[in-house]
């Protein structure tokens, strides 16, 4: 699989990289594509952290011309509900970034939680092999280091399957390079690895 965009010429974020598309994500970018399906001119979004729900919420609402409402836990219920309210006035989409979904959030708004029952939610599912494979080939990238798809499969076969695994994975052994004065290669990636609690050191060499 190789990198690729958001679909329709979306416009990258002003300081982020594009939002990578895979299996485990298409579904949601897909909804965001077709407004004209929802059924209420809202929308929730919620996947786990660091899986890129607010560049996604960004993008969306440069191309929409929509409102985004991100860390909706964290912002006035009055706020959303009355956005929500002028959403559906104006016909012009809002996307409400969460990290849970309103069942699990709970408003204490009665009105906001009623509106919110009618809106659909869609979720950006953990990252998949071929995501884990992009993600890993961006950040290093990101940081002048060219990676082989062996590499990227060796990692991609052991590695714990969520963001945060992979973001200090390539955090780590960009450190380990730099501090052993190495290249990034398997044997690199087997130590990190290691190191990481992923693989039994007994195999580092094996």
């Amino acid at each position: 699989m190789s990198q690729i965009a958001l679909p329709l010429d979306w416009p990258a974020d002003e300081t982020d990289a594009d939002f990578l598309v895979s299996a485990s994500n298409a579904a949601a970018v897909r909804h965001l594509e077709h407004v004209g399906t929802w059924p209420v001119w809202a929308t929730v979004l919620t996947g786990p952290r660091k899986s890129g729900r607010s560049l996604l919420g960004r993008i969306f609402a440069l191309k929409s011309k929509g409102t985004l409402i991100d860390n909706a836990e964290e912002q006035s219920e009055e706020r959303i509900f009355h956005a929500w309210n002028a959403a559906q006035e104006i016909r012009k989409p809002l996307l409400i970034v969460t990290d849970r979904t309103p069942g699990d959030w709970r408003p204490r708004l009665a009105d906001l939680r009623s509106r919110l029952a009618a809106t659909p939610i869609i979720r950006l599912e953990d990252p998949d092999d071929g995501l884990i494979d992009m993600l890993i080939e961006k950040q290093l990238g990101t940081r002048g280091i060219v990676t082989t798809p062996e590499f990227r499969a060796f990692v991609v076969a052991r590695i714990e399957r969520s963001f945060i695994a992979v973001l200090r994975f390539v955090d780590l052994i960009d450190q380990a390079a730099l501090a052993r004065r190495r290249r990034i290669n398997i044997t690199l990636a087997r130590q990190v690895l290691a190191e990481m609690g992923v693989i039994d050191e007994s195999h580092s060499s094996g």
